[in-house]
């Protein structure tokens, strides 16, 4: 059933970003046929766009969901300072060993920015790696 006290916020970012798609326990041919152009071992890169939507409901002081110059300084932290112009694969611990798929960004995404916010709000992330491709998570 709707919540018709629950209002939904907003943030677009955009970061820039190189990786490779890649799994250590495949062959070089079967990475190739798999992940074809993001296996190049030069890497490759995205232009992302980025949404956090955060629902809740409005504080009856300031009737805020959630202050967006707040929203914008966490994502700032979290995610932009750690991703933007980076290699995820060789630049941050999170790709590692993680390969860094939209779907696998979106989720570490997720979790950099649901450990900053107050449980009581409800998070979800849209990455666009294209104009054309994107993922929603949680679904």
């Amino acid at each position: 059933m709707m919540d018709l006290n629950k209002v939904a916020i907003y943030r677009k970012e955009h970061f820039n970003a190189a990786h490779r798609l890649h799994n250590a326990n495949w062959s070089d041919e079967k990475n190739a046929e798999i992940f074809g152009l993001c296996n190049n071992k030069n890497f490759h890169g995205h232009n992302y766009e980025l949404i956090v939507k955060v629902t809740g409901i409005p504080d009856a002081n300031t009737g805020y969901v959630i202050d967006t110059k707040v929203l914008s300084t966490i994502i700032k932290e979290e995610v932009l300072n750690r991703f933007d112009h980076k290699n995820l694969n060789l630049d941050t611990v999170y790709f590692k060993e993680l390969n860094p798929t939209a779907e696998n960004i979106a989720k570490v995404i997720y979790q950099l920015l649901r450990n900053k916010l107050d449980e009581n709000l409800e998070l979800k992330i849209f990455l666009y790696e294209t104009e054309r491709n994107y993922v929603e998570y949680p679904a």
